[in-house]
């Protein structure tokens, strides 16, 4: 067990759960700057997040971030998202196995560097969108998610808030369509025959999920304009690393 990517982990998931999104989008880039084939990453990150995603759901209903009952308003618009996310998470993985291996890095640097600008550039000034588009947001953030592990949240996150979802249901609300994102997209890599690092897997289940209890802790105090720059501009430095790293041979 890397203890460095232990603290790695501890961090992305903790960002993650308190503004439901950069665990994928920070810890692929991270694993395959360090070494790790793209193909083992991506289930492990899809492995360990469902865990987390289910005890993020959990921790943000037990304190009333959010409302995940049955029928209620958050419970239908979590479970549109995670419905929608199946197409999209099944079809990217189907694309995952086919393409080659440079190619699916390559694909990941230019999502996380999008993601970054994207994040940077919408801190003040958000793309407004109809809510009927939603689905849509949906089915794109589900293909970012089964091929590179990443760039769910961002995406989800962002349509829910300026649709006016409020901001601490749309945390819990991303945890609960993303857990099922996560589910699918892992049967279907090992529906396609592919080996799990379950190493690296027990290494990010541990060590994520024990930054959730503390995530939720302080999801009040977490939103902030400062916060969500430094974000941007880290996963920016990502996607340019991972990109260098194609470059580089």
């Amino acid at each position: 067990m890397n203890p460095f990517i232990g603290v790695i982990v501890f961090i992305s998931e903790y960002l993650d759960s308190g503004l439901g999104m950069g665990y994928g989008t920070a810890l692929a880039p991270i694993l395959i700057i360090l070494g790790y084939d793209p193909l083992k990453v991506v289930p492990a990150i899809l492995v360990s997040q469902l865990f987390t995603d289910i005890a993020a759901c959990i921790s943000h209903h037990s304190m009333r971030n959010v409302n995940l009952k049955f029928n209620s308003a958050d419970f239908k618009v979590a479970m549109l998202l995670g419905l929608v996310s199946t197409i999209g998470v099944v079809a990217s993985v189907l694309v995952a196995v086919r393409i080659p291996k440079w190619l699916l890095t390559l694909y990941i640097g230019i999502l996380v560097l999008a993601m970054g600008i994207v994040i940077l550039a919408t801190i003040k000034r958000p793309v407004f969108f109809s809510w009927r588009k939603i689905a849509g947001i949906s089915l794109l953030a589900s293909f970012n998610k089964g091929i590179s592990g990443g760039g769910y949240g961002p995406l989800v996150m962002g349509g829910q808030l300026i649709s006016g979802v409020n901001s601490k249901s749309a945390v819990g609300i991303t945890a609960f369509a993303e857990a099922f994102t996560c589910l699918i997209g892992f049967i279907v890599y090992l529906i396609k025959g592919k080996a799990i690092d379950w190493r690296l897997t027990g290494t990010l289940v541990l060590f994520a999920t024990l930054a959730v209890p503390f995530a939720a802790l302080t999801v009040k105090n977490i939103y902030s304009d400062r916060l969500k720059k430094l974000i941007g501009v880290f996963i920016v430095i990502l996607g340019l690393m991972t990109i260098l790293k194609i470059a580089g041979g």
